[in-house]
């Protein structure tokens, strides 16, 4: 994040001409020539604390976060007081969800950096992320106390009501942000999205009125489609509700470019490599520490459903989806960039010694440590895309549990097209996508069914919702935890819940639910040709 939009009226210390120049470069995005200006002063003069603060800021810009990250180490270690530096240090590391350690630095922040309004909404941010929700909502109720027409602090405020269940606060909240932005699309779809698309007549026309307006931008635009969906579904208006949801998943779609083959050509080389020879060499080489337990699969698969059921458990904690396992992985390619492909991993991982193994173990354990609350042994981390991941945490954590949760394809196909995300899952946005996506995922869970017999527990949301104590019982013995009656009782615990099916998991398992898909399935032609054998075989 840079200083433009930080916003920020403080000084920098008295700066060396060459570097005012960079940051005019900088102001005008000529970024090539900041950094030629940079760099050659830092050959002159290496320790300029404030040159390598902004050569991390053009790497931040590009998405290289690792690279920005040890700038502003170097910065800080030249120059401890330097608030800015640490500033974008923060930043850097929120980037790269590291939350706790972004926090760490948050607080090392002095005034005035310390008190800007965007330091303390992006602080907010990583509180909740670790779920510290009482303390982001207090400093983001006095955001939007000092500015009634801060849009994002609004938005945040809305978010962390409705992560804890306070869902009327939330909405209201969202209602304050359209007063100050009418045709914003991301408010439109919170507010239908948290209240299930119950709007008022005159919320539907002006939320109708916006798509049609000219002065609508088109990334506002997708939102208002998807709300409007939303609404006419609500409503039971099968066909305008598909229209609205189709308009805005082509937009959305055309903007993000997904492309299936990438995580196919990923998953036949993680197929390659791990190999029952592969891990059998390696089955002690993590840490193994039993702690973790790992919900993977895709999303709107009902993931959070079991989380919420195991979390109920006296033994067990809910941390929400964490993004470590990710990053730790990202954190072995070489390309600098954040989101870049990924071109040596995993075949990289045949490379490493069982030290460092042990170690990637033992730093997940560490930066996950901050979003545990309770003090109990067992703890989930549900980010359903570390179904990419099975093999390297079985590798890094041999002592984890792995929970596959998986849905109806056609199920879970529309619940995913019909929800606009904030990022991430690409392949959600076209039906033929969906499919590639749900086949490689099936793909490679039968892969680690064969060499990794056992280590894997699936739990199918259909077969739970019609016996859910069945089902539970199975999953709390492959857990090697007692069964106990309060996770039939799920919907009683006041957890935060940060993912879209936060209102569901809240109200117990509804089976009327389970089908709402079917009112549908005459569109679902495309996912269903794509899948063929996948649905074939879930259909036997």
């Amino acid at each position: 994040m840079s200083q433009r939009i930080l916003g920020s009226d403080q000084q920098e210390p008295p700066v060396h001409p060459v570097v005012a120049r960079a940051g005019d470069a900088m102001v005008a995005a000529d970024y090539e020539t900041a950094e030629a200006l940079l760099r050659a002063l830092l050959r002159e003069r290496p320790g300029d604390p404030i040159a390598l603060r902004m050569l991390g800021e053009i790497a931040a810009t590009f998405g290289a976060l690792r690279p920005a990250e040890s700038l502003h180490r170097q910065a800080l270690e030249i120059d401890p007081a330097f608030g800015y530096a640490r500033l974008h240090l923060a930043i850097t590391l929120l980037a790269q969800q590291r939350n706790g350690e972004a926090l760490a630095e948050f607080e090392r922040l002095t005034e005035p950096w310390s008190d800007l309004p965007q330091t303390l909404a992006l602080k907010a941010s990583a509180l909740a992320r670790v779920g510290e929700y009482a303390s982001a909502i207090a400093i983001t109720q006095r955001l939007v106390e000092a500015d009634s027409t801060n849009i994002d602090a609004w938005i945040d405020l809305a978010n962390a009501f409705r992560s804890v269940g306070r869902y009327k606060e939330a909405a209201t909240a969202y209602r304050e942000a359209l007063k100050a932005a009418p045709l914003s699309g991301e408010l439109w779809w919170s507010l239908a999205s948290v209240l299930s698309g119950a709007l008022t007549d005159d919320e539907v026309a002006a939320l109708t009125n916006g798509i049609d307006s000219t002065n609508t931008s088109g990334g506002d635009r997708v939102g208002l489609h998807f709300a409007l969906g939303r609404v006419m579904e609500r409503r039971r208006d099968v066909d305008a509700s598909w229209s609205e949801y189709q308009k805005g998943n082509r937009m959305r779609g055309a903007e993000i470019r997904y492309d299936p083959a990438r995580t196919e050509q990923l998953v036949e080389r993680t197929r390659a490599v791990f190999t029952r020879d592969f891990l059998r060499a390696r089955e002690d080489w993590g840490d193994p520490a039993p702690d973790p337990i790992f919900i993977v699969g895709l999303p709107r698969s009902g993931s959070t459903l079991v989380e919420q059921i195991l979390a109920s458990h006296p033994l067990i904690e809910g941390t929400s989806e964490l993004a470590d396992i990710d990053i730790l992985a990202r954190s072995l390619e070489q390309d600098p960039r954040w989101e870049a492909d990924w071109r040596e991993y995993p075949q990289l991982l045949a490379t490493l010694p069982h030290e460092r193994i042990r170690e990637l173990g033992a730093l997940y354990l560490q930066r996950t440590r901050i979003n545990r609350k309770s003090g109990r042994p067992l703890y989930i981390d549900k980010m359903p895309n570390n179904w990419l991941h099975v093999g390297f945490i079985r590798m890094i954590l041999p002592g984890a549990k792995i929970i596959d949760a998986r849905r109806n394809p056609l199920a879970c196909g529309f619940s995913n097209f019909k929800q606009l995300y904030a990022r991430g899952h690409g392949f959600s946005y076209d039906l033929s996508h969906f499919g590639r996506y749900y086949a490689a995922y099936t793909s490679l869970m039968q892969h680690f069914d064969e060499v990794a017999s056992g280590h894997v527990h699936r739990i199918v949301h259909e077969r739970l919702v019609d016996d859910p104590e069945q089902e539970v019982r199975r999953l709390l013995a492959f857990l090697s935890v007692p069964y106990d009656e309060a996770c039939l009782r799920f919907e009683e615990n006041e957890r935060p819940v940060r993912t879209a099916s936060a209102e569901q998991v809240r109200q117990g398992i509804r089976t009327d639910w389970k089908d709402d898909w079917r009112a549908y399935e005459a569109f679902l032609d495309p996912l269903k040709a794509v899948l063929g054998s996948v649905l074939r075989e879930w259909n036997t």
